[in-house]
């Protein structure tokens, strides 16, 4: 293979290295373009574009491939513990026994909050989005522990308010769901597990007994791990973007939450319920709707169903597919909704409108079927969405800071006016 390629700017050819990854990916190092010839590369939505080079997760979408450092998504769903991912995304490896007992035990010693973070809840209006609510407990925290302002203050400190922030994420999304029904906070119990902890927190009343259910134990936890990282998506690269101009941790990952939001990233699933919820205030035809999703003059698009990187099938949604249908089966769930979920899903996996064109359920559609079966109000998705993803953020600030990465600034194409003069108000016509 060639070790450059060559482009050919009105007549001015000019040479521009080629980058191959680990995995034979091939990339054009068009980091001296505008330096040599004045000319920038436009590629709107960066869908072609590499902001960077990354050790964290490799993603083939032809091929339906995700690896985090090496591993298979199908393993690590299968076989780890969200920690063990966590620790793995951060660090760079998976733990030994004795690391992951120490990152465990340091973790679990950080999951109370300040109390004055109460406050901060009691101010805001009856109705608040909950993820409005993450971005600026989040954000918050820097108040809390002004050290971390400085990223550069070395690893221990660094680290410190790594393990502060996975700490107290789940606390944070738990006291969210409890003041949005006005009930009492639960506090964080250092002998359960993670994800354990975080169910305990959000479903226990403090006036009866919680018992954990170890079906919904492991498919929140596997629904967590699919999430961890997903590569250079909108909200990770947010958190690199913000995080080059040196913004401590809190604040990068807060505008990561922002990103998140938007209905086209982690807001997904919770479109895919009130689809389901609107079939089903029409009458519950879901053929009715599987016919106007296969007419291309009806505006009507089936919400979770194809993605926008995976044009063969999502690796997540094979996983998560067999944990849905667990959850349903234990829980008993009498939901009309997600009866038409099954026969959506059936029809894409069957009808060959959907096979041709690779519209196959997809992650979201299978995650907002196990948490509205499981409990969890719809605007609590996405938050559940960043509880998973928190990890992936971590390392892709960590990587970005220890790889010291210039400031993010893309360059544009301007499509305004030219020069012209300024007219008086009074000589405007």
């Amino acid at each position: 293979m060639s070790e450059t390629a060559k482009i050919n700017i009105q007549g001015q050819e000019t040479e521009l290295p080629l980058v191959v990854g680990t995995e034979n990916e091939v990339g054009i190092d068009i980091s001296k373009l505008r330096g040599s010839t004045g000319a920038v590369t436009l590629d709107f939505g960066y869908k072609n574009t590499g902001a960077t080079t990354s050790g964290i997760t490799y993603l083939d979408g032809e091929k339906g491939i995700l690896r985090h450092r090496g591993y298979s998504i199908e393993e690590l769903a299968d076989k780890a513990e969200f920690l063990e991912i966590a620790y793995l995304l951060i660090h760079g490896e998976l733990p030994t026994k004795q690391e992951y007992a120490e990152w465990d035990n340091e973790i679990r010693r950080h999951t109370l909050v300040n109390g004055d973070i109460q406050n901060i809840f009691d101010a805001w209006p009856t109705g608040s989005h909950p993820m409005g609510q993450l971005i600026a407990m989040i954000s918050s925290l820097s108040s809390f522990y002004p050290e971390s302002l400085d990223p550069n203050a070395g690893q221990e400190a660094r680290m410190r308010t790594i393990t502060r922030l996975l700490a107290k994420m789940p606390t944070i999304c738990a006291m969210i769901s409890k003041n949005r029904i006005g009930h009492p906070l639960i506090y964080p119990q250092n002998s359960l597990t993670y994800v354990e902890n975080y169910l305990n927190m959000t479903f226990k009343h403090v006036t009866e007994d919680y018992e954990l259910d170890p079906i919904l134990v492991r498919a929140m936890n596997k629904l967590m791990i699919l999430h961890a990282d997903h590569e250079q998506n909108c909200s990770a690269s947010t958190v690199r973007l913000v995080g080059s101009s040196h913004a401590n941790l809190y604040a990068s990952v807060s505008a990561g939450v922002a990103a998140l939001w938007g209905p086209l990233h982690g807001g997904a699933n919770q479109k895919v319920i009130e689809m389901l919820e609107a079939i089903q205030a029409d009458g519950g035809d879901a053929q009715k709707y599987i016919d106007k999703a296969k007419d291309k003059n009806d505006p009507f698009r089936l919400m979770g169903f194809g993605h926008r990187v995976y044009k063969n099938f999502d690796p997540r949604a094979k996983i998560i597919k067999k944990s849905a249908d667990e959850v349903l089966e234990k829980l008993g769930v009498n939901d009309p909704t997600l009866e038409i979920a099954k026969k959506l899903e059936q029809a894409a996996l069957s009808d060959p409108y959907f096979i041709e064109r690779k519209l196959f359920p997809n992650v979201d559609f299978y995650s907002g079927i196990i948490y509205r079966a499981m409990g969890f109000p719809v605007e609590m998705f996405t938050v559940l969405f960043a509880l998973g993803r928190l990890p992936g953020w971590i390392a892709q600030w960590k990587e970005m800071m220890e790889d010291k990465h210039p400031i993010g600034r893309p360059r544009q194409i301007y499509t305004g006016p030219v020069s012209r003069d300024f007219v008086a108000m009074d000589k405007r016509s």
